[in-house]
């Protein structure tokens, strides 16, 4: 017959065993189960950064779109503030100097052409100032009724964009329609 404490070291080598069997198990399905929590944790991560670049993507382009409309109207209303209001683009020596335009003898050879009669102004009581270059005149001084609509038939160069020939009493005036601003002047064009 086995000893007693035999019985029990075999008793306690199997228990140990055993539990060691079950603690392993234990470990392996904890193992299994961090694993499935960590996929789990790694898939959501993935799907949160994928729904946020997703989220961020709509944003960038609705953001893009909206800046590209902005560029776009920026960069139109860009172009029309500087086409009226930079007197700049109209050089004033250069057609002066063009035999084209020459007007002051083609006034001599036409004088009926130049006496085109009396000068209403838009004000009842409003008299003649000298204007300069660089001053702004009030909308109704340069309105359509007071354009010049064929400036070659006074010799004067066609003008382009915003930019209209006016009669401002017996002066006549290159007016930037857009901001009022008179950019060349011609002093006693008119008899």
């Amino acid at each position: 017959m086995p000893s007693s404490t035999s019985v029990t070291r075999d008793q306690r080598r199997d228990e140990r065993a055993e539990r060691g069997s079950r603690d392993g198990a234990w470990r392996n399905n904890d193992r299994r189960d961090r694993r499935y929590d960590n996929d789990r944790r790694r898939d959501n991560d993935r799907r949160r950064d994928n729904d946020r670049r997703y989220d961020n993507d709509r944003r960038d382009q609705r953001n893009n779109a909206w800046r590209n409309d902005r560029r776009s109207n920026d960069r139109y209303v860009r172009n029309d503030r500087r086409d009226y209001r930079d007197s700049r683009r109209w050089d004033r020596s250069s057609w002066r100097r063009d035999n084209r335009y020459d007007w002051r003898s083609y006034r001599n050879r036409h004088r009926s052409t130049y006496r085109l009669g009396r000068y209403y102004s838009p004000y009842r009581d409003y008299s003649y100032r000298r204007l300069n270059i660089g001053f702004f005149l009030g909308a109704s001084f340069y309105g359509s009724r007071y354009w010049i609509s064929n400036p070659w038939s006074y010799r004067l160069p066609a003008v382009y964009g915003p930019y209209r020939w006016v009669r401002y009493y017996d002066d006549v005036l290159l007016v930037n329609i857009y901001s009022g601003e008179v950019v060349d002047v011609i002093y006693d064009f008119f008899w």
